[in-house]
């Protein structure tokens, strides 16, 4: 079975608005970021036909459009269910039997294989749901052909999908598509399951301390894959610290690209991102 996703997005200006005292002024681009990433994932699963995208936002459009989604106005304008029940009949326009699920924008750390897990639980099911890693919300809602999506987020989701008789799925080992970021410690945590690019690159990633200079504060680090980027003092008395030892594991921001990239922040991976 090969489903269609529905993602709802809202204007940027006004999405995520419980990062703003954490992200300042990158709290739109964050929620970009972590659309991309979801959107990225779920385009890359083996259960997904396409994804459909609903939001009012052009830049945001245009960014996940090039990713492969369907951009579709919202044009209910009323609301995230009104919104998703917009896209499922998108999806099944002209009575197309096509099963449908509803998913998180806000899935930064989103793997492939973890949603095709859900979705294949899902399949055995007429609708079925997903609960946040909060265990009060809902990250996806699935629906089988032959039946409606009825959404219900908002608030306790979780209860209310229950209660609305849609099977709760439990599967274990799929924590990426659980791991919904509203605020700044929900961001922490999905940095530690590892976030996409996108976020990786406004958030934070991981990196091992290659250099360091105690005198200048300065020196530089390894990405994952061998790169070394710079770090000024700056970047060093932005992520707290005192003392760094080559070898230590930290967690960095940076901006640019190929030679002209730079750490903006770099951090223990025991301490809090100033994000």
């Amino acid at each position: 079975m090969l489903w269609t996703l529905v993602v709802p997005l809202k204007p940027l200006a006004v999405a995520k608005s419980r990062l703003a005292p954490a992200a300042g002024g990158l709290r739109p681009g964050l929620a970009l970021a972590f659309a991309q990433d979801t959107v990225a994932a779920a385009a890359d699963c083996a259960a997904v036909r396409d994804v459909v995208v609903v939001t009012d936002d052009p830049e945001a459009g245009a960014a996940l459009a090039a990713l492969g989604a369907e951009v579709v106005p919202d044009e209910p304008a009323a609301g995230l269910n009104a919104a998703l029940r917009h896209g499922a009949r998108r999806a099944r326009a002209g009575g197309r039997p096509v099963p449908v699920a509803a998913l998180s924008a806000d899935l930064p750390a989103l793997r492939a294989r973890e949603l095709q897990r859900v979705l294949e639980h899902a399949s055995k099911h007429g609708r079925s749901f997903l609960p946040d890693a909060a265990g009060t919300g809902t990250t996806l809602l699935a629906a089988s052909p032959g039946h409606a999506l009825r959404p219900l987020f908002g608030g306790a989701s979780r209860a209310a999908h229950r209660a609305s008789g849609a099977h709760e799925i439990t599967a274990a080992d799929v924590d990426s598509v659980r791991r919904d970021v509203d605020t700044a410690e929900d961001l922490r945590a999905a940095l530690l399951l590892g976030v996409g690019p996108h976020s990786a690159t406004l958030a934070g990633m991981q990196a091992t301390a290659y250099t360091y200079s105690s005198e200048t504060r300065s020196g530089s680090v390894l990405l994952d894959d061998g790169t070394p980027v710079p770090f000024d003092a700056a970047a060093f008395d932005a992520g707290g610290l005192r003392l760094l030892r080559p070898g230590q594991r930290v967690r960095i921001r940076t901006e640019g690209e190929g030679g002209d990239r730079r750490v903006v922040f770099l951090t223990l991976q025991t301490f809090p991102d100033p994000v």
